[in-house]
């Protein structure tokens, strides 16, 4: 298994360098971390007394590793886990925040474990997790990867201008479904013709 600091690398790989796009929900964003976050933990790296793209930019990979490991796996107690779900989780914490783990409690009521999906791990998801991963270790981390493919098929679904994110120009796979399918093992991934016809309907 992969130590914290080799999967949080794994996520800056993913993440990539500084974009701006206008329909990313997150704004200016630089090695994942977007600048809401930085505003909303006063990184004022420029020491200009303002906090905006310019830290955005001027932000480190070490930097960046630091934020995800405190906020995005210790804040919201990824280690908890199973080991083998927790790079899967904290990967998709770091790009979807607490969606992360409403995608895991939904996941784990459909094991009819009853939980309710409030984005918050404690004893109770932790406790469900383990029971579930313990009857079935590979089926639960696929089941993850699966649960948040289809949940970027649904944001584009319901928002027309995300759809970038998980199909290219071309109708191939875009970069949120093959991040997904990164922690999902090759048997369950979804064939070029399955993807099309999933975003069949998109205009």
């Amino acid at each position: 298994m992969p130590d914290i600091e080799e999967i949080t690398e794994d996520i800056i790989r993913r993440e990539g360098g500084y974009v701006n796009d206008p329909d990313d929900p997150g704004g200016a964003t630089n090695f994942g971390v977007t600048l809401g976050t930085m505003k909303r933990l006063g990184l004022d790296i420029t020491g200009d007394g303002q906090i905006n793209s310019k830290d955005v930019k001027a932000l480190t990979k070490t930097q960046a590793a630091e934020i995800f490991k405190k906020q995005y796996f210790d804040a919201p107690k990824i280690g908890m886990l199973p080991a083998p779900l927790q790079p899967s989780v904290y990967d998709m914490y770091v790009n979807a925040g607490s969606n992360a783990v409403k995608i895991l409690q939904r996941l784990l009521g459909e094991f009819e474990f009853e939980t309710l999906a409030d984005g918050a791990i404690g004893p109770n998801t932790a406790r469900m997790a383990a029971l579930t991963f313990a009857e079935a270790p590979d089926f639960l981390v696929d089941a993850y990867g699966i649960a948040r493919r289809n949940y970027y098929y649904g944001l584009g679904d319901t928002r027309p201008n995300l759809r970038k994110f998980a199909r290219r120009r071309d109708g191939g796979k875009g970069g949120w479904i093959k991040r997904a399918e990164e922690f999902i093992s090759p048997k369950f991934h979804l064939s070029t013709a399955d993807h099309m016809a999933r975003v069949r309907n998109w205009a």
